[in-house]
């Protein structure tokens, strides 16, 4: 298995068995048939998902801190890797050990073809899945966490616009400024990003108080990088994407 930079190649799915080895412990490798942790990572070596064990049991150190149990794993770290605990969280936090299991045994089906496993996952479950791999959410959620740390946002009340789709995520009231935060991660250190049309049209009309802010280095620990007024101080080309044509199905007659 190679390294891209400090992530593993199979990093998602590195943090799903970390996540479930330091909350539900041996209850968790028992759902793959398993009696003891050390065939549960040689598995993961079998199946060409790492080189060696160690690598699924450092996952494991990682999370540990983040749950009770009897191990402190890499406690050193403090919370420097707690957003990745926070996206898992946030689609999956709520699911018992059996069902937790399942969307692991979803991830090995979908992305690694194991295909001797059976999996059985609710729609909705299948639908958070999904949104496991996109980059947006984890940047989000690191936001929301962290967005007190960012000196402008200090001491500001968070509002949440995601479900409004009109051109930013967050309203961030400040004493008496009100900023339009549109959050973008970028997984290195560096990297590009892109405005919608409507992400465009809000950051033209309210200038300095739209705000770009970039999650960098979500792949290892991640930092913010602010952007005000993004289309004074940044520049960006036009591009006109063609989307796919896309189907709708209309009822032939009413109903009564």
């Amino acid at each position: 298995m190679k390294n891209k930079g400090n992530k593993h190649e199979n990093y998602e799915l590195l943090n799903l068995l970390g996540y479930g080895l330091a909350k539900f412990d041996n209850e968790f490798i028992k759902q793959f048939g398993f009696n003891t942790k050390s065939s549960f990572y040689e598995y993961f070596v079998e199946i060409g998902i790492v080189e060696t064990g160690s690598v699924v049991k450092n996952r494991m150190d990682l999370f540990d801190p983040f749950f009770e149990n009897s191990r402190k794993g890499w406690w050193q770290k403090g919370d420097a890797y707690i957003h990745r605990k926070l996206l898992i969280d946030s689609l999956f936090g709520n699911e018992n050990v059996l069902e937790y299991a399942n969307i692991v045994k979803l991830f090995l089906k979908d992305n690694f073809k194991i295909n001797d496993i059976f999996v059985d996952v609710k729609p909705i479950v299948k639908s958070r899945f999904k949104k496991l791999q996109e980059t947006g959410l984890e940047a989000e959620l690191y936001f929301i966490n962290n967005y007190n740390s960012i000196d402008i946002f200090k001491n500001g009340i968070i509002e949440d616009a995601r479900l409004y789709g009109d051109g930013y995520d967050f309203q961030i009231n400040v004493n008496e400024n009100s900023f339009l935060v549109e959050v973008k991660g970028i997984r290195a250190k560096k990297g590009k990003f892109r405005l919608t049309e409507n992400e465009y049209i809000k950051a033209q009309e309210y200038k300095n108080d739209y705000i770009v802010t970039l999650v960098l280095n979500l792949d290892d620990l991640p930092t913010f990088l602010t952007i005000d007024n993004p289309l004074e101080n940044l520049k960006f080309e036009e591009r006109i994407i063609k989307s796919k044509e896309t189907r709708e199905y209309h009822l032939i007659s009413e109903i009564c």
